[in-house]
């Protein structure tokens, strides 16, 4: 099924999830070596250009992701969590979604802001508008940093979720991480 069910995900929430999750992943290792000082300046603004293409992507998909959430039921717990986990579990969950919104528009901000006016082509296909923000030193140095903050703290909460998706699958034996992996209602 492509919608969620009473007790598992349908397939648009399983895709989106691991879409998501791969873009992020690829986004903080690129993050990094685009930075890095040693970089040839012609492959770091290519390096910046697809940070940013697929940057506007992980934000297309978030916001889909948030409109779905929104939209579908929810499945219900597995059987076994305490209300203490139940409860840390939902505070995650809203913490990376509220966390995969404000990463890309704070890159968003910072190239907007950036006295370099350098335009942000989306995989060379078409030029994002910047936000109408105004460019100056102080405002690219504060989303800068507030992008940097959050997507470290984004891949904080990252590992976090994925260490206790595997404690649930290896330590307690439980259908927690089973369930984002495959839609039981289509296995035979």
């Amino acid at each position: 099924m492509l919608r969620n069910g009473p007790d598992a995900f349908g397939w648009v929430t399983i895709l989106l999830h691991w879409a998501i999750a791969l873009l992020i992943a690829g986004l903080v290792v690129l993050g990094y070596v685009m930075t890095r000082p040693d970089v040839d300046p012609v492959l770091q603004f290519d390096l910046f250009q697809w940070h940013k293409s697929f940057g506007f992507t992980a934000l297309g998909l978030c916001i889909i992701r948030v409109l779905w959430w929104l939209a579908n039921r929810h499945p219900a717990a597995v059987a076994g969590l305490s209300v203490r986990e139940r409860r840390a579990s939902f505070i995650v969950h809203i913490l990376l979604l509220c966390l995969t919104l404000a990463v890309p528009v704070t890159g968003w901000a910072l190239a907007s802001t950036s006295t370099l006016d350098i335009p942000s082509f989306y995989f060379n296909l078409v030029v994002i508008p910047a936000l109408p923000l105004e460019k100056s030193a102080v405002a690219e140095a504060l989303w800068t940093t507030a992008h940097a903050v959050l997507a470290y703290g984004l891949a904080g909460f990252v590992l976090l979720h994925a260490a206790a998706a595997l404690h649930h699958h290896f330590i307690r034996r439980d259908a927690v991480l089973v369930r984002m992996l495959r839609n039981k209602r289509w296995d035979g």
